[in-house]
């Protein structure tokens, strides 16, 4: 839905709008700018001007939430791929902060993604702050802000897109469901071993292991 239908709505109440976005709560909705008039130009301001992250969806600025822990966890498998990569020159990675527009007027910001070379003529990586990319490999370190109807909607929209493979970590339970496909899921348990396939062939890490260089967790 654009920016214009979303106005035309004018029977739409908090809570529509909550559940169309994916049951996301009220505290990660931006009301400035108004739902349904945020632009890519806002994703932009609000990043630099707060340093917050915020995907774009249907005209409305939905903050990303993220822990230390979940970082952290990002932080290890970048280091991890790097590593891959390194004798694997198959693409880049990157980080939480990268932005890519899937389709126009929808910004997504996997947590880490992988982006083949053949995405980037001559190897030259775009300028523009927002580019026009499906990642090869998108992950997503689910916090306790995320719902399940939001990750649906958003695993929907990668395929769409043109993602190849999803990662969808749960920290808490130490598993990871992995989608090569919107119908196509297994689930990886902690003394598993999660598979490159086609996206990054010979890639393959065991899931304890991700957790043991990412450190552990305080219990509460």
């Amino acid at each position: 839905m654009n920016s214009s239908a979303l106005l035309a709505s004018t029977d739409e109440t908090l809570d529509d709008l909550m559940e169309r976005l994916g049951s996301v709560p009220l505290s990660r909705i931006r009301l400035s700018p108004p739902p349904g008039t945020a632009t890519e130009r806002d994703v932009i301001a609000v990043h630099d001007r707060t340093d917050r992250l915020c995907e774009l969806v249907d005209g409305v600025l939905v903050e990303k939430p993220m822990g230390f822990y979940e970082s952290r966890l990002a932080a290890a498998l970048i280091e991890i791929l790097g590593q891959y990569l390194s004798s694997h020159d198959m693409g880049i990675v990157l980080s939480s902060d990268g932005m890519v527009r899937l389709s126009p007027g929808l910004v997504r910001i996997p947590d880490v993604s992988f982006l083949a070379w053949n995405h980037f003529p001559n190897r030259e990586l775009p300028s523009e702050a927002i580019p026009a990319l499906a990642p090869d490999l998108a992950v997503e370190i689910l916090s306790a802000g995320n719902t399940d109807a939001e990750m649906t909607r958003k695993l929907r929209e990668y395929f769409e897109a043109g993602v190849r493979m999803v990662w969808y970590l749960h920290p808490k339970t130490r598993v990871v469901e992995v989608f090569r496909g919107l119908d196509q899921r297994i689930v990886v348990a902690e003394s598993g071993v999660l598979d490159g396939g086609e996206v990054l062939p010979g890639f393959s890490l065991r899931l304890n292991d991700w957790f043991a260089k990412a450190g552990r967790q305080r219990t509460a």
